[in-house]
């Protein structure tokens, strides 16, 4: 079909847009050839004529359909172009969230700015092992794919990232090598992959930066080569950098940092280690305050200092390396404040005592002077003199900078050498992966040196990347043997020549950089003559001179000529590295050792990035000479060579390409900005390999795969037996131009468009049969809807003319009746009117009558008012006018007098005023003088006698003053209350003056009131019936309260009921957690002990030591073991010769049960010790009044005394026998081991007696700490009894003599000599307390005296009772002398209630002591009552068996048969015996040879179980400890050596995990415990275990079966893993539901092999076969439950974490595939019964995603029914799901993104885990119930095939 046709009404196509690179339009009609505009309709509505080029006459591009949208692989879209890349991938960033995309071989990676849970280490489990094209696009899928090849094709392959800054190379690198150490390993137990790891945050801090793109940018390139063993796991890694940007050291530019570590140091300076660098805020220095940005948001960078100084110190370097690195970068720091002043225009000094220099050279180690002058000088050489120059100040600056830069190049080096010294491995590599982290395309406004090697990189990788592009097509061409035609690609060695020719722009700048007056300038007039007009790729711009550009394969670039030279030379001045090398401070000399020893042979740029080569592990060796050759070489120079060593590595290699985008240049999250895209699009290469895919077969199908999509295309007679020709048949009928595809082996490969037209002539079909169906189904359901409104019709009519019927003459029926009740209603409402009118009437009549009587009586009580007020005014008036007369008339006298007055004292004034007044007054005075003079003295006389008269009349008057005050008081209080009482009475009489009116006019309102009250009665009768009905209606609605509130207590019990059954599940869970780690610890411990095996085994190889015939397990291994692993010290000594009898390939295990005894044993010394010790202070305490009671008791303190020295015999004697049995191991150890174990340099040898030797330094201890408490223990009873003291010490020194060990004596005489001096303090101490409590004893002795002689007579009394009588009376007695001593002590510590406290504990403990000392005899009765029964059995059978010898006649007269055999049989025990030494014969026989699908499918269900235990129960019968010990040792390492051999044979593991829990059950059963007795029978119970508990055994069966059932979960695991995602994701189980999608979707390089395909039959068959065997080996029910619902969690988790990570099965037929497959789980379940085991539950959430698939999500009520719906999946899962649903037709529409935003928007709330995939791993914890057996242990029959011969039934 030609492509014009294409162009059709309602077609659309792509057309070039500023704004957006590219807009999407519609065809308003069909294109014709020739035609010169098209009419478009662009999505926004408007209409467009769009105008075609008149040269070219090109079409726009034609668009994909929705369908082919958001697709994985960019290849597989129909339509391979600009725009349709473009446009899927920004479908997949932003709607979908996904942000990985292939293209080709390219992992395209946009940055997501924003952390995504799709790294965790379950996503990589699910990467692991599957196919690139399996899987949605991911770096784990890429690094996965290398890892795969290079295991398969024994090739060393690499990954290239590539792209801008801020892109995410550096993630992406560090993702790649992180699953790399988590997929792999490493080979040794170094943790390589750690350390691999462990250099990212080095490299990090050393060489990223804060830039205006990124906040983590890397600023040099670096190829890591991942090193692998033969087994392909981590042995080590090299680092390779490149183009180090030195110039960041000395310049930011705005918003940008320095390298981190400055600011890591910065952060840190305060703490102690870093005082010494004298550091700051990171704004006190130049070098870093520069770009204004010293803090990175939500970065600390005090804790990446931590993290930087932890990964150092994983990788080796020690602290004072890591202090000496931090050293010399604060010298940088401080040298970049190093400030010069100028003293001319040519020259310039550093100020005096300069402190940042200062700290420079004491932090180096150099001369403080010399630095000053080589920093203001340069020294100039010629061929006959040399001359010491001064330099400005600007030169100074830059040498100072220049300086900085190199010796922060030099570290940057040191540290990369010491990496790769960490990372490097002595094993031999076998191959490698190398990751390549590499800058992409770069083009500024400003170009210079850097960017220009950086592009020219590009371009190497550019060519490579084409070239294998190339070549893939061509191979898979050339495998499908189809017609191999050559594609026309870019090649871009023009501009690589032009680079790096002869004659090329890196050759005339190194000859530039030669000549002594080069220039900048000189070398661009150099490019423009040798370049210009002579090659294409070379221009120069129009307006300038010092530029030149270069067309490069991504986009034209301007670099500016300036800066070239100088950055090519890297020149620093030689002086001041002398200086440094001189330095004092050992580490800086290292890094300036001559080239031979540098660890790259490039060197830096002086303004820009440092070009490195490979770092070796160790630095190669050569001349000076060399070196210095080496040295003069420039920096292009180097870097091309560094580049072609790369490019041979990778070209070496198989390469996986990822290419980084940037999606916008503001890192806002999922934010996607076309034009930037486009333009990284271009230069990263991913258009070049869509457009050598276009030009090819880009879109490829197999044969199957296009019979399946293309099926309904075809008629019945089309279709064949033959798939391939089927195929071709058709494609010629449908595309008639054979060009436009081709026929390969085992694909179709179809040009660009065909798979369009084919999906539109398909959707065309299926389109016209919809329109069919639709137009069939819609006549049915109109003309059934029509006879169903018919009918309805006619049944409508029927019933309503009856009701119209009914109607009318239920209204004539009314009207009658109506007519009737208005009568006697009318009736009825005119004489209810008469009666209200005429008491009406009578009312107001009253009232009126009423009205006038009270007004006659108000007027005339008002006249009478009246004239009474008359009278009192006119009384007032008359007073008034009398009171105003009289004081008129007395005032008119005053003024009269007055004025005679006033005339009289006129006259005696005049009279005073003459002389002879003056005369007679002075005579008369004189007189009266003299007279007055005589009677001053007659009075002061007087005076004195009244002064005497007053002061005694004074003391009267006081007294009678107080007397009057106080009855003054008295009478004034009695005249306050007079007066109270007498207003009181005032108003009483007002008040009766009031009442008496309020008494008329009550009684005149008393009538009126009656006549209310009447009226009342009336409405309180008529309220009370009303309230009456009230209360009715309130007791209805008490009674509704009531039921309610019953309802409410119901709900909550209902609620309580709830909680409780929840908690009760909480707490299940928690003991399901509990059950779970425990098991998982026991899973690592099995992990840990096979690791220990294998590593032994290895070692052992790898020594290369013959085997012996014997071997030990080391006693780490061993103590591992110790829990399962139980033996006799006796058993190993007595077995000496057996072992020796055996083949040479056994091992045998050591027996650990020594070691446990000596635990036992140290612990009981240790209780014992203590206990001893508590002993000894509380007998300190009252030694004062215990050697009272010994004087009055002397016999039973004697008793107490021989009672301790019990105690210290038999401590004596478990010393001695733990001496022995260590003397025992170690001659066990020195004759049975094995030579290369028991050798005196073998690991195990060493181990296991540094273990005997700890263990013996215990005991030792243990051993002193007796001596001492025997010590003082006699101590004290010389003490006590100093009588005896001489027969004591001759106790003691008899003991002494015991002792055989020297050692054991100087250790007791060092404890005696301590105890000695302890005692002696503490008599002393005693001594003094004697005294105070001497009386207090003395009354004690007394009553202890009374107390002796009344137990001596009950004791006399009690002899004389019968033996019953007598142990109640002892009883009694003892009751009653308890109750007298706690009555004693209650009386004794009244005033002190601690000491009451204490001793009430004391007595608590006491008396649980006493109990558990009688449940001990308890227990001791019952053993030896079974004992008992055994012997009395035993003498019966004897009896029988004598008197059946006694008398023989009597048996051969007998006609019949002697019937003694039979009865022998029934009498069996249930027990099997066997000789010591056949105990090997008996395990090998019975576990190491049994093969469960040989003999052992004919045995009865766990015989091998009920044969051991009868062995164990007769080695009981016998009493023999040391045989059940060996038995059941010997038994567990054989399961285990069983499982280990044969691990991975579900049969196997199968067989003995059932047998082992039928041992376990079979000691629970015969335990003799009541609570696994309940099931048995009477004989069963006779069956029991006599001797011994078994109890620990018991434990230790349980751990082994949980680890046998792990091992089998993982055995089921395998078997399963690689059948789930084929048949319960991948196969069509119902045919014809899901069409293939037309992804043609191209499976990676060769990662797909022929497996063959599962199907969900497979699936059944295999969970048929599981079921099968479990049951023929008699496995629990409840056992097997568990193992089904750990199969059915497998496949549910596996089958949803396959479909969360592929977005090509996430459809609506596919969840209709998988619910189908589910309910043919669910039927298999109920088949065999087993749908109450849990399993169902598990597979709840591929349930619930499949319903997912299913449901409609448009709508609110969509999205609320998916919320209710999905409870068992998280979040994530959720909104992953619906992100990835892809429609496989274009009939089903795609999940819109305010869909999903509504759905993340009601979750919310929900708390749930934030994980995306499942745990498949995950083991749910088992249960062991138990199930007692009904089999009687006497009827078991040995069969002859399991070659038992040598045990004989008892």
């Amino acid at each position: 079909m030609a492509a014009s046709e294409l162009y059709t009404k309602f077609a659309r196509v792509w057309i070039p847009d500023p704004e957006e690179v590219w807009k999407s339009a519609e065809l308003l009609k069909d294109y014709k050839p020739g035609d010169k505009v098209l009419l478009l309709h662009l999505e926004e509505g408007k209409d467009l004529e769009y105008r075609l080029d008149p040269k070219t006459k090109e079409l726009p591009h034609l668009r994909n359909p929705d369908i082919l949208v958001g697709e994985n692989d960019l290849t597989a879209l129909s339509y391979l172009h600009e725009p349709a890349v473009l446009h899927n991938l920004r479908v997949r960033f932003i709607d979908s969230k996904l942000i990985y995309t292939y293209c080709g071989i390219v992992l395209v990676a946009i940055n997501p700015y924003e952390q995504l849970p799709i790294y965790g280490e379950d996503i990589i489990n699910a990467y692991s092992g599957q196919n690139m094209g399996d899987m949605d696009p991911h770096i784990f899928a890429v690094a996965e794919e290398a890892y795969k090849q290079m295991a398969r094709d024994e090739r060393n392959q690499s990954i290239i990232v590539s792209g801008e800054s801020g892109a995410g190379k550096t993630v992406s690198a560090k993702y790649a090598m992180r699953y790399f150490a988590t997929v792999s390993g490493s080979a040794s137990e170094a943790n390589v992959e750690e350390k691999v790891l462990a250099s990212n945050p080095i490299m990090e801090s050393i060489g990223n930066a804060k830039t205006t793109r990124n906040d983590n940018s890397s600023r040099f390139g670096k190829y890591i080569e991942i090193g692998f063993d033969k087994r392909y796991r981590i042995i080590g890694a090299n680092m390779r950098t490149y183009l180090l940007e030195k110039s960041r050291v000395v310049f930011q530019a705005e918003e940008e940092r320095n390298y981190h570590i400055f600011y890591q140091l910065c952060a840190s300076a305060k703490l102690p280690e870093f005082k010494m660098l004298r550091l700051g805020n990171a704004n006190m220095f130049h070098y870093t305050k520069q770009g204004g940005s010293p803090v990175i948001e939500g970065v600390d960078d005090a804790k990446e200092m931590a993290h930087t100084r932890q990964a150092c110190t994983l990788l080796g370097i020690s602290e004072s390396y890591q202090m000496g690195i931090f050293r010399i970068l604060a010298g940088i720091l401080h040298l970049g404040n190093v400030g010069f002043t100028s003293r001319d225009s040519d020259s310039c000094t550093i100020p005096p005592k300069h402190e940042p220099l200062s700290i420079f050279c004491d932090l180096m180690g150099v001369d403080y002077e010399e630095m000053c002058h080589w920093l203001c000088h340069r020294k100039l050489a010629t061929a006959t003199e040399t001359y010491i120059k001064p330099i400005s100040k600007l030169q100074a600056t830059n040498a100072r900078d220049a300086l900085a830069k190199h010796i922060y190049a030099k570290l940057f080096n040191w540290i990369v050498a010491h990496v790769n010294r960490a990372l490097h491995s002595a094993v031999k590599q076998h191959s490698f992966i190398g990751v390549l982290d590499i800058y992409g395309f770069e083009t500024f406004e400003i170009n210079s040196f850097e960017q220009f090697c950086i592009n020219y990189a590009n371009e190497k990788l550019q060519q490579q990347f084409n070239m294998h592009v190339f070549k893939l097509e061509q191979e898979e061409y050339m495998k499908e043997q189809i017609p191999w035609t050559l594609i026309d690609f870019y090649d871009n060695q023009p501009c690589i020549n032009l680079i790096e020719s002869k004659l090329g722009i890196l050759d005339l700048l190194d000859e530039e950089c030669k000549m002594p007056k080069g220039t900048d300038d000189t070398w661009a007039q150099k490019l423009y003559n040798t370049h210009m007009n002579k090659c294409a790729l070379f221009e120069k711009p129009r307006l300038s001179n010092k530029a030149f550009i270069i067309q490069h394969f991504a986009d034209k670039v301007e670099y500016q000529c300036e800066g070239f030279l100088e950055k090519n030379k890297d020149t620093v001045f030689e002086e001041q590295i002398k200086v440094l090398k001189s330095s004092k401070f050992k580490m800086l000399p290292e890094l300036f050792q001559d080239d031979e020893k540098a660890i790259s042979p490039t060197s830096a740029i002086s303004s820009g990035r440092t070009p490195l080569t490979r770092t070796p592990a160790k630095p190669t060796k050569g001349r000076a000479a060399q070196t210095a050759k080496e040295h003069k070489k420039t920096v292009g120079h180097q870097f091309r060579n560094s580049l072609h060593l790369l490019m041979e590595t990778l070209n070496a290699t198989t390469p996986h390409y990822v290419r980084c985008i940037k999606p916008n240049d503001f890192k806002f999250p999922f934010t996607f900005d076309e034009k930037r895209a486009v333009q990284q699009l271009r230069a990263c290469g991913v258009l070049e390999t869509i457009r050598i895919s276009a030009a090819g077969f880009p879109s490829r199908w197999t044969y199957q795969e296009f019979f399946s999509r293309y099926r309904v295309l075809m008629k019945q007679k089309d279709v064949l037996g033959d798939r391939k020709q089927t195929c071709k048949n058709v494609l010629e009928k449908l595309i008639l131009d054979k060009d436009k595809y081709q026929f390969g082996k085992t694909k179709i490969f179809f040009r660009a468009g065909q798979v369009a037209y084919l999906e539109k002539l398909r959707a065309d079909k299926l389109r016209a049969a919809c329109i069919r169906i639709q137009k069939t189904i819609r006549g049915w359901l109109l003309r059934k809807k029509y006879l169903r409104m018919r009918k309805a019709a006619i049944a409508v009519q029927r019933y309503v003319r009856g009701y119209q019927a009914r109607c009318y003459a239920k209204f004539l029926r009314r009207t009658k009746a109506a007519t009737i009740i208005q009568k006697y209603w009318r009736m009825y409402v005119a004489h209810k009117k008469y009666k209200i009118k005429r008491a009406a009437t009578i009312v107001l009549q009253s009232y009126l009558r009423g009205y006038l009587a009270r007004n006659r009586y108000r007027k005339i009580f008002r006249e009478h008012k009246a004239v009474i007020i008359q009278k009192w005014v006119r009384g007032w008036l008359a007073r008034t006018y009398y009171k105003r007369s009289m004081h008129a008339i007395i005032y008119l006298q005053c003024c009269f007098r007055r004025m005679m007055a006033k005339r009289e004292l006129k006259k005696l004034k005049i009279e005073a005023r003459s002389v002879e007044r003056y005369k007679k007054l002075h005579i008369g005075m004189e007189n009266k003088i003299m007279q007055l003079q005589r009677k001053v003295d007659e009075q002061n006389k007087d005076y004195k006698c009244l002064m005497e008269k007053l002061t005694s009349l004074e003391g009267i008057y006081n007294s009678e003053t107080e007397k009057l005050r106080s009855d003054l008081e008295r009478l004034q209080l009695s005249e306050e209350e007079a007066k109270t009482a007498t207003g009181r009475v005032l108003s009483l009489q007002e008040e009766i003056a009031k009442l008496r009116k309020v008494l008329e006019q009550t009684q005149s309102e008393k009538k009126s009131i009656e006549e209310r009250a009447d009226r009342y009665k009336q409405e309180t009768e008529q309220l009370v019936s009303v309230l009456k009905e009230e209360n009715t209606l309130l007791k209805q609605e008490k009674e509704a309260l009531n039921h309610l509130i019953v309802e409410q207590a119901k709900e909550m019990t209902e609620t309580m009921e709830k909680k409780l059954v929840e908690e009760t599940k909480q707490l299940e869970l928690d003991l399901n957690d509990e059950r779970l780690r425990y098991q998982n610890l026991l899973n690592e411990f099995s992990r840990l002990e096979e690791r220990y095996d294998d590593l032994k085994e290895e070692m052992t190889l790898m020594v290369n030591v013959p085997k012996p015939g014997h071997k030990r397990t080391d006693s780490t291994h061993s103590s591992n073991e110790s829990e399962y692993t139980f033996s006799s010290e006796i058993a190993e000594t007595e077995d000496i010769s057996l072992r020796t009898e055996e083949p040479s390939e056994k091992k045998v295990p050591l027996d650990m049960s020594l070691f446990l005894k000596l635990q036992k044993r140290v612990t009981e010394l240790e209780q014992e010790k203590q206990v001893m010790q508590d002993e000894l202070d509380r007998k300190e305490e009252q030694v004062l009044r215990s050697k009272a009671k010994e004087e009055e008791r002397p016999q039973i303190r004697g008793a107490e005394l021989e009672y301790e020295s019990l105690k210290r015999q038999e401590l004596e004697s478990e010393n001695k026998k733990l001496k022995n049995e260590l003397n025992e191991l170690r001659k066990a150890l020195s004759e049975k081991s094995a030579p290369e174990v028991t050798a005196p340099g073998a690991p195990a040898y060493r181990v296991l007696m540094e273990q005997l030797t700890s263990v013996s330094e215990e005991l030792d201890v243990r051993k002193e700490e007796v001596l001492i408490l025997r010590s003082q223990l006699v101590s004290q009873k010389e003490a006590i009894q100093p009588k005896n003291t001489m027969t004591d010490s001759t106790i003691l020194l008899e003991d002494v003599q015991k002792m055989k060990d020297k050692g054991e004596i100087a250790q007791a005489y060092i404890g005696l000599k301590e105890t000695n001096r302890l005692l002696e303090s503490q008599l002393q101490s005693q001594k003094r307390s004697h005294e105070n409590e001497a009386e207090a004893l003395r009354g004690e002795i007394q009553s202890l005296k009374e107390e002796n002689n009344r137990q001596q007579q009950l004791l006399a009394q009690n002899l004389q009772l019968p033996p019953e009588a007598r142990i109640e009376a002892s009883l009694q007695h003892e009751i009653t002398r308890l109750t007298n001593e706690n009555l004693y002590f209650e009386e004794l510590y009244a005033d002190d209630p601690k000491k009451y406290q204490s001793y009430r504990i004391s007595l608590y403990k006491r008396m649980i002591d006493l109990m558990e000392q009688l449940e001990k005899q308890d227990k001791t009765v019952r053993k030896l009552k079974k004992q008992l029964k055994v012997f009395a059995k035993k003498i019966g059978e004897l009896e029988v068996g004598q008197m059946e010898n006694i008398s023989p006649g009597q048996i051969i007269d007998e006609p019949i048969r002697p019937v003694n055999i039979p009865r022998k049989e029934k009498d069996f025990q249930g027990m099997l015996e066997y000789k010591k030494e056949d105990e090997q014969k008996l395990v090998k026989n019975l576990i190491l040879e049994l093969k469960p699908r040989g003999v052992a499918v004919n045995l009865i269900p766990g015989l091998p179980a009920y044969i051991l235990f009868m062995c164990v129960r007769h080695a009981d019968y016998l009493n023999d400890d040391q045989k059940v010990r060996s038995l059941l040792t010997s038994t567990i390492n054989s399961i285990k050596k069983v499982l280990k051999k044969r691990g991975d044979d579900f049969e196997t593991v199968s067989f003995w995990l059932s047998n082992t829990c039928r041992f376990l059950h079979c000691l629970k059963q015969y335990s003799g415990e009541e609570g696994f007795m309940k099931h048995n029978t009477a004989r069963q119970n006779e069956h029991c275990l006599t001797n011994f508990d078994l109890a620990e055994y018991r434990q230790v069966l349980s751990d082994l079966a949980i680890q046998i059932y792990q091992q089998l979960v993982r055995v089921l695991e395998n078997i399963l893993q690689p059948m789930i995602v084929s048949g319960m994701l991948e196969h069509e189980t119902i045919q014809g539901v899901s069409g293939v999608k037309p992804t043609g979707l191209r499976k990676r390089t060769s990662s797909i092999a022929d497996e063959g395909t599962y199907t969900l039959d497979s699936i059944l068959r295999q969970l048929n076969s599981f079921h099968s065997v479990m049951c023929q080996h008699g496995m629990d029910p409840e056992l097997i439950k568990q193992v089904v619902k750990q199969m059915f969690y497998i496949v549910g988790a596996v089958t949803l974490n396959n479909l969360l990570l592929r977005k090509d099965m996430c459809s609506w037929s596919k969840g209709m595939q998988i619910r189908y497959n589910v309910s043919q789980l669910e039927e298999w379940l109920r088949d065999k019964n087993l749908m109450n085991s849990g399993a169902k539950e598990t597979l709840e959430p591929l349930i619930q995603a499949a319903q997912l698939l299913q449901v409609k999500k448009k709508t609110d009520d969509d999205a609320e029914a998916i919320c209710s719906m999905c409870n068992a999946l998280t979040t994530a899962q959720i909104v992953k799901v619906l992100n990835l649903y892809t429609p496989v037709n274009e009939f089903e529409e795609r999940v819109s993104v305010s869909f999903i935003r509504t759905i993340q928007l009601r979750l919310r709330d929900r708390k749930d885990s934030p994980q995306l995939l499942m745990d498949a791993k995950h083991i749910f914890p088992v249960t062991f119930p138990f199930n007692p057996s009904s089999l009687a242990l006497e009827t078991i029959q040995i069969p002859a095939s399991l070659g038992l011969g040598f045990i004989a039934r008892v």
